[in-house]
């Protein structure tokens, strides 16, 4: 089968930095094709080339053979390649069937003007819908009352109104539940049959294995290799990707863990922090496990004073404190890396330098007037001491690649000298070079006495990094395990068995506890 898609020597430069050089790639017609490579290999470029955002500096590409330059996205769509970028680009205020049809709405002439048939619409979005098996979504409802989960479905069916033959995909299940991801699954495997060609950027290798026919890596803007799925591995993609192998993934150093420094007894706030109680001590790192919806985020930003306790204690030092609000919990030295980086945890449209001050502004201020000769040293140490690739100080944050704004999240927190360190999902979405560094600096952390309570969805990680792991359900810890005595198997099971309650045994997999009371 011939290509659909063809890109030769594609090159492409911005002012002091080369994004591509002399890169290549080829899909056909119902294959999907992964496009793999750390945070600033060129994935971004590549695919904002392919859908007429740049045009290349250099090189070829051909679409059915024929040799073609895009001008401006619309050329790209009109010519059967849509994107469905990371950040959905649609707006809330309007209905489903209103963004699907956003800017090639159905018309109908009444007298003599045309007008927008919004009827005809609603029918054809229903029809695109119920193409992709998707029957439970109302096409009248506004966008901004759905799910992430259906808001990507709608971008899909969106492409799909404007017979999109190429459809690029960019981390499309970065902030999807687990049955939103089963669902999407479903959504490309039906789309490959039909013969569309689907090109898929993704940092969850194991989605590259279940999905892709073929993948491509990039590195440091360049061509590394192209490879059948069947004839790969994850450790020769990582090997591809960053020009070495991870052997080190989970770098766990060995430290002596001291006394207890956060106590958490029998905290609530309904609906998901249920009765929840655990020690955290000096030098440890827990790992809180759990399913999305387990209450696993909602205990961290109980903690933290984000959403403050109704009932329960707190305990710093075996001393009672009281936790109202985030500033508080920081008086008390806990800090709290949130699950999205983006929204929670950076002010993006502001420089390195003042997102890392941001946590400590009282300290190096002069009067009503911040330090900034204190404030620029802060960052320039941080910058140093966390590996973040930038090029300076001044650099807006939201330049740098997921994985260096996940360090400057961690740069803010750290500049407040926390005791107690909560990290929710701290490698999300970040590449595996990336996913080493935090998981080093993490272990680095814990062997210099901090307290570190880890929250994540990922199993090797909770397994690799934890001296303990927790597990919630249902608001509840319904199961600990000591490092030597967990395996996946057995968080698997306590994460997703209905028949445990809050019980947390150190040695068996789960123990039947208090029947659930409220």
């Amino acid at each position: 089968m011939g290509a659909i898609l063809e890109l030769e020597n594609i090159s492409k430069q911005f002012p002091g930095v080369k994004a591509l050089d002399d890169v290549r790639f080829d899909m056909t017609a119902g294959e999907v094709h992964a496009l793999l490579g750390e945070n600033g290999a060129g994935k971004s470029t590549l695919i904002k080339i392919i859908s007429g955002v740049y045009k290349p500096d250099g090189g070829t590409i051909r679409l059915d053979g024929e040799t073609v330059l895009f001008n401006t996205p619309r050329e790209a769509q009109q010519r059967g390649i849509a994107t469905i970028y990371q950040e959905l680009s649609l707006y809330p205020e309007l209905t489903v069937a209103e963004n699907i049809f956003m800017g090639h709405a159905p018309r109908r002439k009444l007298g003599p003007i045309e007008v927008l048939d919004w009827g005809a619409a609603n029918r054809r979005a229903q029809e695109i819908l119920a193409s992709l098996n998707i029957h439970d979504l109302d096409v009248t409802r506004k966008i901004g009352t759905l799910t992430v989960g259906n808001r990507q479905r709608v971008e899909i069916a969106k492409a799909l109104s404007l017979n999109a033959r190429i459809l690029i995909m960019d981390e499309p299940t970065a902030a999807l539940t687990e049955a939103d991801v089963e669902r999407l699954f479903n959504i490309v495997r039906l789309l490959r049959e039909r013969g569309v060609g689907i090109i898929y950027i993704s940092h969850r290798l194991h989605e590259v294995f279940e999905l892709a026919d073929r993948v491509t890596v990039l590195r440091d803007g360049q061509y590394v290799g192209t490879k059948p799925v069947s004839e790969t591995s994850e450790d020769d993609l990582v090997s591809m990707m960053v020009g070495r192998t991870i052997d080190n993934l989970f770098p766990k150093l060995q430290t002596e863990v001291g006394k207890p420094v956060l106590e958490i007894r029998s905290l609530w706030r309904k609906p998901l922090t249920r009765g929840v109680s655990f020690q955290l001590r000096a030098g440890e790192i827990v790992g809180l496990a759990g399913l999305v919806g387990s209450g696993r985020s909602e205990v961290a930003q109980v903690i933290f004073g984000i959403n403050p306790a109704e009932s329960g204690e707190i305990l710093i030092d075996g001393r009672p404190v009281m936790i109202k609000h985030p500033g508080q919990a920081m008086n008390h030295g806990i800090a709290y890396v949130p699950e999205d980086r983006g929204t929670q945890g950076l002010v993006r449209q502001m420089r390195i330098r003042e997102n890392i001050s941001l946590s400590v502004l009282k300290a190096i201020r002069s009067g009503l007037f911040i330090n900034r000769k204190q404030e620029y040293s802060l960052a320039t140490g941080m910058i140093k001491q966390l590996n973040i690739r930038a090029y300076s100080t001044e650099q807006v944050v939201n330049k740098l690649s997921g994985g260096n704004q996940q360090k400057v999240v961690v740069s803010k927190w750290l500049a407040s000298k926390p005791r107690i360190l909560i990290m929710d999902e701290p490698t999300r979405g970040i590449d595996v070079g990336a996913k080493a560094e935090i998981h080093r600096l993490m272990s680095e952390l814990a062997r210099e006495g901090l307290a570190v309570l880890m929250i994540s969805s990922e199993l090797p990680e909770i397994l690799g990094m934890s001296d303990r792991i927790l597990v919630m359900r249902g608001g509840q810890v319904v199961a600990e395990f000591p490092r030597q005595e967990a395996t996946q198997e057995r968080i698997a099971a306590a994460m997703m068995s209905e028949t445990a309650g809050n019980g947390a045994p150190k040695s068996e997999t789960m123990m039947i506890g208090e029947s659930e009371t409220a």
